[in-house]
């Protein structure tokens, strides 16, 4: 386990209780999940299945009525405890657990302050708060029933491993070819990372994508990087030793 600190802040009003599990766990591998807080209003029925959860995995409860009716004070008092930590506590990713917008301006100036910041949310999260974030992760597409591939570096997200679970929500290839956005993504950080030949080492080409943008395979349903370039037939690969290398095919051509 590396020795990275993690906050967690759970905004129980806009996230499922029974992804839970899988949250933490993506969490685990990057160092210790010390600071671990949900809020929300405790006395809604809403949130029962919350309650249900926090002392099985240690979430200090933080309780924020509803002040006006159809509107909470969670946003701000997270958002509030969130610069606290970053001021006052040796922590360097912060996860938050959300789908609300609201949290954008959060996001961006943790990220100003050099921290890395992990967002978990549904399909639905505006996608400016998807890109503000280091990685985003849809969880629409994690199972809950299954234990998946933790967050790695990017280097260890491009290396090859047995046994990584598939996720939902798999793309066909046809379908990743037509997100130009996704192309012009993964096509600008081979071009990056390659040599005289045009071949680029994928540990590279993860780095410079996940500097680039908000960006996780796992919301195409590929377990890994080096699943979604073999899926596109617009790249080739193969492997030196351990360490996979891809190569945009239409170079070749000219």
């Amino acid at each position: 386990m590396q020795d990275v600190r993690v906050a967690l802040f759970i905004d129980a009003d806009n996230s499922p209780s029974r992804k839970i599990e899988a949250i933490l766990a993506e969490l685990a591998v990057l160092g210790m999940v010390s600071i671990r807080r949900a809020y929300g209003n405790w006395k809604s029925p809403r949130l029962e299945s919350w309650v249900a959860v926090l002392h099985e995995h240690a979430i200090q409860p933080v309780q924020q009525f509803d002040l006006v009716k159809g509107k909470n004070a969670t946003d701000m008092a997270m958002a509030i405890d969130a610069m606290d930590v970053l001021h006052g506590k040796p922590v360097e990713v912060f996860c938050l657990v959300s789908s609300d917008c609201d949290f954008t301006p959060l996001v961006t100036r943790l990220r100003a302050e050099g921290k890395q910041v992990i967002g978990f949310g549904e399909r639905k999260s505006p996608e400016p708060y998807v890109n503000a974030c280091s990685r985003f992760v849809f969880l629409d597409d994690i199972p809950v029933e299954v234990t998946i591939q933790p967050l790695k570096s990017a280097e260890g997200a491009a290396s090859a491993g047995a046994g990584v679970p598939e996720v939902a929500c798999r793309l066909t290839g046809h379908e990743l070819k037509g997100n130009s956005k996704l192309m012009s993504l993964l096509r600008n950080a081979v071009a990056f990372a390659a040599d005289d030949e045009g071949w680029a080492h994928l540990s590279l080409v993860g780095a410079r994508i996940a500097n680039q943008a908000s960006f996780d395979p796992r919301n195409y349903g590929y377990a890994r990087l080096v699943d979604l370039f073999a899926a596109i037939d617009l790249f080739e690969i193969k492997r030196v030793g351990n360490h996979p290398q891809v190569r945009y095919k239409r170079r070749q051509q000219v």
